[in-house]
């Protein structure tokens, strides 16, 4: 937890925890972190984070799917068995959503339909060739509600357990197969390409807006006049 101040508290939370479990910096041999996709200002600060301690340490990193986060999460609130499906849901803002589908098997999770970023008509296209039974998870579920629709065989799981315990129980196996990238190709995981505009961008909407309030004040005039009425007609 934090949200905007989470930057400020994180590295003071790992030495407290660090010096709770009487360990030094250096005995971490691996950092995993959120790769995305998710909020902009969260995956930053969770790459930067881990990067900049990954550098000073020499540790390596694991980039864990955050979406895949969520459906282990899910898999364990309801207790999946040996076999099943999971679909991942989270609220994109703007009409979308970060979507993915993930199987659990053969005590592995497997990568059906890697994570995108989907309208909701897109998504409730690749919901309906799900198999009958599954379970979905997400924030998109209740931010969204009657809109998407899944197959009638589905669990919705739609709170929250223990993300961080879920990142942890990835990050291990990520660490027996020995994944891991170097802090310098350390990146967070963008599926939106842009959110807001530059300067310039800014600027010429502008622009545009005072050319298109001229050119309706114009309309108006002419509509007033009987000769500019008619050339407006032509």
């Amino acid at each position: 937890p934090g949200g905007a101040l989470a930057s400020t508290k994180l590295l003071p939370l790992l030495r407290s925890l660090l010096a709770r479990a009487g360990m030094e910096w250096q005995d971490i041999g691996a950092i995993a972190y959120g790769q995305g996709p998710g909020a902009f200002t969260g995956l930053r600060t969770a790459c930067a984070v881990a990067q900049g301690l990954g550098f000073g340490i020499g540790c390596r990193l694991l980039p864990i799917d955050s979406l895949l986060i969520v459906a282990e999460d899910a898999r364990l609130q309801v207790g999946l068995p040996e076999s099943g499906d999971v679909a991942v849901a989270m609220d994109a803002r703007m009409d979308e959503a970060y979507a993915a589908h993930y199987r659990w098997q053969g005590r592995r999770w497997h990568v059906v339909q890697a994570p995108a970023l989907l309208t909701l008509p897109a998504l409730n296209a690749a919901w309906s060739a799900l198999p009958p039974r599954g379970v979905a998870a997400g924030s998109a579920l209740a931010a969204f509600g009657g809109r998407l629709s899944l197959p009638a065989g589905w669990q919705r799981v739609l709170l929250e357990g223990d993300r961080a315990a879920a990142l942890l129980r990835l990050a291990q196996r990520a660490a027996l197969d020995s994944e891991g990238v170097d802090p310098a190709d350390a990146l967070p995981l963008y599926l939106r390409d842009k959110v807001a505009l530059t300067t310039v961008e800014r600027a010429a909407v502008k622009a545009l807006a005072r050319e298109v309030e001229g050119f309706q004040s114009s309309l108006k005039d002419l509509q007033g006049d009987p000769l500019g009425a008619a050339q407006l007609r032509s």
